[in-house]
């Protein structure tokens, strides 16, 4: 893979600029040059406005009236037929977004993730301790990988026996653009025998396969599970089709582990590069905004797009109906504005004003009560078992401009005396 230099100004549209990482100069300069930046796509896209002050992800987030997600929420363009084809609820605007949001509600809130506790850090003490009885390992792979992983297998109600291959797939959805995740990279092969299928990408054939067979009952998964109670109240009150629900299965696939490990996977990270961050937690009831703090830093969705309804200002900039509008949250996490030293970490950072979630609107991330609970235990876990991490090389990132993630996390784990 190729990976650039950030010297301020990379092409954020090129997925190669994120080789090595966020180029966050890039984004600083445009927060502090031109916050609405008309982006050209140099790989025949029609190109699309970045938004990547704070305030300004806030405002078109909270207005689906003006910014709709119902043209599709990835910078690609898609015909009318492909959205049609591949859409999920994240790509709905109220009044349909709200019949499955309302469906799955119950599941995801606050209080029914707190039930979940016990069973999390029965997980995550599992997972911690095997991981750390090796002489060095990979953090991504031992760690932050299994504990979404396993969390995906008990609520959705998948065979456990099935839940890597699932994960793998998953990978080679919203991985669709690096080699070590997909055989068929999106911008690098005509994909278009795949432009009905999730991401353009052959790994949906796959899981609307699986998805099938659970819908037939060849594949059997536990009846008390997420899944099949969806699949119940869906044929009450008929709020997806057969394609709807496996697109909506290719989602919880794909964004019920990613999006976490990532988030998991950056605490590593930062907590391998600067030692004291495990003393802090030790020292002061920090898991909470520590949680938020790691999840603000990681960013693992760097964006959604929205498709402007009618001609509209922001910023001093005018744009038009139908313009591609995208809202980088990875920016927006680092907004001067709003985060005091935005690229420290401070494990005391007022919770909840970052847009990692995509806070302010009606798509608010579904599953953000579980992802700061599991982040939460886990660091617990760590801090009662581990001293230090030593970072044994640096990591590697995923080629991507739409989720951020550490791949690959050589890690030795120096552990607390008895």
């Amino acid at each position: 893979m190729t990976t650039m230099i950030d010297d301020g100004n990379l092409d954020i549209s090129n997925h190669d600029s994120f080789a090595g990482g966020v180029p966050h100069k890039t984004f600083e300069r445009l927060r502090r040059e031109d916050p609405v930046h008309w982006t050209p796509e140099h790989d025949g896209g029609r190109g699309f406005w970045s938004l990547t002050r704070h305030a300004d992800i806030l405002a078109a987030n909270g207005d689906n009236q003006t910014f709709s997600s119902a043209q599709g929420i990835r910078i690609e363009d898609q015909t009318r037929e492909e959205y049609l084809a591949r859409r999920t609820f994240q790509e709905t605007d109220p009044p349909e977004h709200r019949a499955t949001r309302k469906l799955l509600n119950p599941a995801f809130s606050k209080g029914a993730v707190a039930g979940y506790e016990a069973m999390i850090t029965d997980l995550a003490v599992n997972i911690v301790d095997e991981a750390i009885k090796l002489d060095s390992f990979d953090g991504v792979a031992e760690i932050a990988k299994q504990l979404p992983m396993l969390m995906l297998g008990r609520i959705l109600g998948f065979p456990r026996e099935d839940l890597d291959w699932l994960v793998s797939k998953g990978d080679a959805l919203i991985g669709n653009t690096d080699p070590d995740f997909a055989q068929v990279l999106v911008d690098k092969v005509d994909t278009s025998a795949y432009r009905f299928m999730p991401f353009r990408s052959p790994a949906g054939v796959e899981l609307y396969d699986y998805a099938e067979a659970i819908l037939n009952g060849e594949k059997k998964i536990d009846e008390n599970g997420l899944l099949q109670r969806i699949i119940d109240q869906n044929q009450n009150h008929e709020v997806m089709d057969e394609r709807g629900f496996k697109n909506f299965f290719c989602l919880l696939v794909a964004a019920g582990n990613d999006t976490t490990r990532y988030s998991i996977a950056m605490a590593l990270y930062l907590l391998a590069k600067d030692p004291s961050l495990l003393q802090q937690l030790r020292e002061g009831d920090l898991w909470d905004s520590a949680a938020d703090e790691f999840i603000r830093y990681a960013s693992p969705t760097m964006h959604f797009r929205r498709t402007a309804t009618c001609d509209v200002e922001l910023g001093g900039k005018q744009i038009k109906a139908g313009d591609k509008v995208v809202l980088w949250f990875v920016s927006g996490n680092r907004d001067e504005e709003v985060f005091d030293d935005p690229f420290d970490v401070k494990l005391d950072r007022q919770a909840g004003r970052h847009v990692a979630f995509g806070q302010g609107g009606v798509h608010v991330c579904l599953g953000m009560w579980l992802a700061r609970m599991e982040l939460r235990v886990l660091l617990k876990v760590l801090a009662d078992r581990v001293e230090r991490f030593e970072l044994l090389e640096e990591p590697s990132w995923t080629r991507s401009n739409f989720i951020c993630g550490v791949k690959k996390l050589p890690l030795r784990a120096h552990l607390r005396s008895a």
